[in-house]
């Protein structure tokens, strides 16, 4: 079996999961609309970003903050099935170990486009008004594409290394979750205090909501040269995360089987 076969295959198996166990897409699907009501509708009217309604602020926060929080669906999912065995099952098939674990890339790839859809639908639906040419449109799209397959790549070497789903879990509310936040997704990081701004200007996260932002709203942050130049930030970031998570997930993924 080809290895561009036996990965289209096995992400279907992993997609057909879904329907089974469809909590699996709370994070990627619930959770960001709860974000988006709790922030626009009980704290929004306390938040003042000059320029801009604080609903177009807020929603390409949203969407950058989705992404990033793919690390953490990925790495759960993929320690869920380490722990579970899952992964072991696959030594017998004739199949190459480079499918297994692209096909788990690819899951997951899937699952974080379902997310970032459901959150733009949900934007519009609520009266968000993106200025999108179609160059920027194009550009986002690349970028996002980009974004998604370096987290998702980060997330599948972490779960890979932690012991348990619960402990990726930890990982990401101590980590993610804190640098989703700095990255000015819900307020604008000029207004906050000397050292968590100090350390949102050169958040990876912060380069990944400044994109969104800067070409769906056109609105960009001076203070540091990855707030005013987010694009070429970001893509550097990825680059740089797929450069090391990539050869160092496939060699602990090739360790792990021939434990």
């Amino acid at each position: 079996m080809s290895a561009v076969r036996a990965t289209s295959l096995l992400t279907v198996r992993s997609l057909r999961a879904i329907p089974r166990v469809p909590e699996r897409l709370l994070d990627v699907t619930i959770q960001p609309i709860v974000f988006i009501l709790l922030f626009l509708y009980v704290f929004g009217s306390a938040i003042h970003v000059p320029g801009v309604s604080y609903k177009d602020y807020l929603f390409p926060g949203i969407i950058g903050q989705s992404l990033a929080f793919g690390i953490i669906g990925a790495g759960v999912a993929t320690s869920h099935d380490m722990a579970e065995g899952v992964i072991d099952r696959f030594r017998s098939m004739p199949i190459s170990r480079l499918s297994i674990i692209s096909a788990q890339v690819m899951g997951q790839f899937c699952e974080q486009v379902l997310g970032t859809t459901i959150v733009v639908v949900f934007g519009l639906i609520l009266g968000w008004s993106p200025q999108l040419t179609a160059v920027n449109a194009v550009e986002l799209a690349a970028l996002m594409v980009l974004a998604m397959l370096a987290f998702t790549w980060m997330g599948v070497l972490l779960g890979m290394l932690v012991r348990s789903p619960d402990a990726m879990q930890g990982i990401g509310f101590i980590v993610i979750f804190p640098l989703a936040f700095l990255a000015g997704t819900f307020v604008p990081i000029a207004g906050m205090d000397a050292v968590p701004r100090a350390i949102a200007q050169w958040d990876p996260i912060s380069a990944l909501v400044g994109t969104v932002r800067g070409l769906t709203e056109g609105v960009h942050t001076s203070g540091s040269w990855q707030l005013a130049h987010p694009e070429a930030a970001m893509a550097l970031w990825c680059l740089v995360i797929i450069a090391i998570c990539v050869p160092l997930a496939l060699r602990r993924f090739n360790r792990t089987l021939a434990g």
